[in-house]
């Protein structure tokens, strides 16, 4: 590592930022896709229930009664916007992918012009 240049210490240290930030896009487009299933197993849960059926919330650390309505218009909303920045981090992630693969395909040709260089001195 000593013998490469800045510049190429440089792009390395980007690349692996990158990759860093490819993996916390990942991270955190999993938790919302949890998020959002178990949204959506909650409307389900809701859609099988007899009208005027009990439901609660839960608020913090504590149930709290609610209307079956209300609840299932709470739960839409909350769905379209995990939808919304599931597909955001989507698109953030192959944008950083693609870069990823740009970065990859100049570090490796860079290493490969200073084997040849090495190679000829």
């Amino acid at each position: 590592m000593e013998k490469l240049s800045p510049q190429l210490r440089h792009q390395l240290a980007q690349f692996q930022q990158a990759q860093q930030q490819a993996q916390a896009l990942m991270s955190q487009k999993q938790q919302l896709e949890l998020l959002m299933r178990e949204t959506e197993r909650a409307l389900e849960e809701l859609d099988k229930l007899q009208e005027g059926a009990a439901v609660y919330k839960s608020v913090g650390t504590i149930l709290v009664k609610s209307e079956r309505e209300e609840l299932k218009k709470s739960l839409s909303e909350q769905k379209e916007t995990l939808d919304l920045r599931i597909k955001t981090l989507g698109r953030q992630e192959e944008r950083v992918v693609q870069r990823l693969r740009e970065m990859r395909e100049k570090l490796e040709g860079a290493f490969k012009g200073k084997q040849l260089g090495e190679e000829a001195a």
